[in-house]
C-alpha cells in the first residue's frame, strides 16, 4: 500500500480513537483544543468589531433577510458580510470540538473516572448554543455595548470551563490537597478574581472606545479617559498580586510547575501592558486591538492555570485493561 495512504489512514484512525477510545491524555488534548478554538473565536469576534463588520449580516439567524449565506445587498459591503459570516461559521468548529470533548468525557466517565469530566465537557456545547442565541440578540439590539460585552464574557466563561476540564483530565478525583501554604493559595484565588475584574474593566473600555463594530452601534456614555485609567489601575493591581505570588512561591520553595506558571503569567501581563500602552498612544489601531484581546485571554488562562497548579487531586486513574486493549486495537 502507498506509504502516504498508510500515514493518512493511521492519522485518521488515531483521531477517531482519541475521542471514541479516549485516554486521560487524549481527553486533555481535546480540552486544549477547546481552549484554542474558544480563544480563536474571541479574537475573530474582535476582528469583526474593529473592521466595522458587526452588522455585516444584518439579520439573524439568516445573514440577510432572504438568505442564510451572504447575498448582495446595497446597504452592506461584501467584505463586511464575509467577515461577519466567517465568524459565524467558526461557531461550527467550536461546536465540533465541544462534541468531541463530550464524547471523550462520556467514554471516560463509564470507566474509572467519575462524572465530573462529563459535566465539565457539557459546558462547551451548551455554551455554543447560548452564544449563538446571544449573538442573535447582539444583532437585534444593533450592537448595544451591553450585549456585546456579555457576548465576550460568555466566551471567557467557556474558555475557563475548558481550562478546568484540561486540569481535571490530568488528575484524579480525590479531594483537593494543597501543594503550597493555604495563604498562598488564597492569594492565587484573589489574583484570579482580580484578573476577571480586569476583563470586566476591559469590556467597559471597549464599549466606550472607538471600535463599535458599526456606525449605527451605540456606545457607553462614560468618559473614555476615566475608564482607561480604571482599567490601568486594575492592571497594576493584577501585576502586583502576580509579583507577590511569585515571590511567595519562591521563598517557600513551592513546586516548580507552580513557580514557572506564575513566572509565565507575569511575562504575559507585562507584554500585555506594553501592547496596551502602545495602542493607547497610537490611537487604538485595529491590529493592536486584536493583539490586546488575545493577550487578555492569555492572562485569564494563565491566572487560572496557576491556581490549579497549587493543588493536587492525586494521579489520574489508569484506564481498565480491557479499555486499553480496545484503544490500541482501534475497535
Amino acid at each position: 500500500m502507498n506509504p502516504t495512504t498508510d500515514r493518512i489512514r493511521g492519522r485518521l484512525l488515531a483521531f477517531y480513537r482519541s475521542f471514541m477510545f479516549p485516554t486521560n491524555e487524549s481527553m486533555r488534548r481535546w480540552a486544549l483544543a477547546a481552549i484554542v478554538v474558544n480563544v480563536g473565536i474571541t479574537v475573530t469576534g474582535a476582528a469583526v468589531r474593529v473592521t466595522g463588520s458587526g452588522l455585516g449580516c444584518p439579520t439573524w439567524p439568516r445573514c440577510t433577510p432572504d438568505s442564510f449565506v451572504p447575498a448582495r445587498i446595497d446597504t452592506h459591503a461584501p467584505l463586511n458580510m464575509a467577515i461577519e459570516f466567517g465568524n459565524r461559521l467558526l461557531s461550527f468548529l467550536v461546536l465540533a470540538v465541544a462534541i468531541a470533548c463530550v464524547i471523550a468525557a462520556w467514554k471516560l466517565s463509564r470507566g474509572e473516572r467519575g462524572p465530573v469530566l462529563l459535566r465539565l465537557a457539557l459546558v462547551q456545547p451548551a455554551g455554543v448554543v447560548v452564544q449563538a442565541l446571544w449573538g442573535g440578540l447582539v444583532v437585534h439590539t444593533m450592537l448595544n455595548p451591553v450585549t456585546v460585552s456579555v457576548h465576550f464574557l460568555l466566551s471567557i466563561g467557556m474558555t475557563a470551563a475548558a481550562v478546568v476540564l484540561f486540569a481535571r483530565a490530568g488528575e484524579g478525583d480525590a479531594p483537593a490537597e494543597g501543594l503550597v501554604r493555604k495563604e498562598i493559595r488564597t492569594l492565587g484565588y484573589v489574583l484570579a478574581a482580580a484578573a476577571f475584574a480586569l476583563l470586566l474593566a476591559g469590556v467597559v473600555v471597549t464599549g466606550t472606545g472607538p471600535h463599535s463594530g458599526d456606525d449605527a452601534a451605540s456606545r457607553f456614555g462614560f468618559d473614555i479617559q476615566s475608564v482607561v485609567r480604571l482599567h490601568t489601575d486594575i492592571a497594576y493591581v493584577v501585576v502586583g498580586l502576580t509579583f507577590a505570588l511569585l515571590l511567595a512561591l519562591r521563598v517557600t520553595d513551592s513546586p516548580g510547575p507552580a513557580r514557572r506558571a506564575a513566572l509565565v503569567l507575569l511575562a504575559v501581563e507585562l507584554s500585555q501592558g506594553v501592547v496596551g500602552y502602545v495602542q493607547y498612544f497610537l490611537a487604538v489601531p485595529a491590529a493592536l486591538v486584536l493583539l490586546h484581546v488575545l493577550g487578555a485571554t492569555l492572562v485569564w488562562i494563565c491566572a487560572l492555570r496557576v491556581v490549579f497548579l497549587m493543588r493536587t487531586r492525586g494521579p489520574a486513574p489508569v484506564p481498565a485493561p480491557e479499555q486499553q486493549e480496545l484503544h490500541h486495537a482501534g475497535v
